[in-house]
């Protein structure tokens, strides 16, 4: 399985921020007030990081320590998966609440300080579930074979010992 590229979290992130200010636009098209997230949006994503890294700890520590427990290889793969889909939903979320807060200060009149605290905590706690998700994918990840690291030694053309 391949680690999640910034590309992949860079067009998730463009993606969202589009729709943020194309919702935050057609609402006001049509006479209604802009779209403010719910204050428990950031708790959660800030809980759906802290829940990625709390179940890949035990597969790092079966990873790195000979006396830990092992885990399931399919386990640790689900793991792994959730946390790369986590990084992206993260990634959605800071771009879409980046674009309510774009379309927002493109207005003429300026915002209340309440309504643009919880699209900033959204802001915060998608970047911090982005982050979350990368380290917990990187605990999933296993160390180079010491073969592969003799391979990747060698001079090209000269055989590995």
């Amino acid at each position: 399985m391949t680690r999640t590229s910034p590309l992949a979290l860079i067009v998730a992130a463009v993606l969202g921020g589009g729709v943020g200010f194309l919702v935050d636009h057609l609402l006001t098209l049509s006479g209604r007030p802009t779209f403010s997230p719910a204050v428990g949006l950031p708790i959660l994503l800030v809980l759906l990081g802290a829940i990625t890294l709390a179940l890949a700890w035990p597969v790092r520590r079966s990873v790195r320590s000979a006396d830990a427990p092992r885990v399931d290889p399919f386990r640790a793969v689900r793991i792994a998966m959730l946390a790369k889909a986590s990084s992206l939903v993260g990634a959605a979320f800071l771009g879409a609440a980046l674009g309510l807060v774009l379309y927002v200060s493109t207005r003429p009149v300026t915002p209340g300080l309440g309504s643009m605290t919880t699209t900033i905590a959204t802001i915060a706690a998608g970047a911090v579930l982005v982050v979350a998700a990368l380290v917990a994918e990187h605990f999933c990840s296993l160390p180079k074979d010491p073969d592969e690291r003799d391979r990747d030694d060698a001079e090209p053309g000269e055989p590995a010992h």
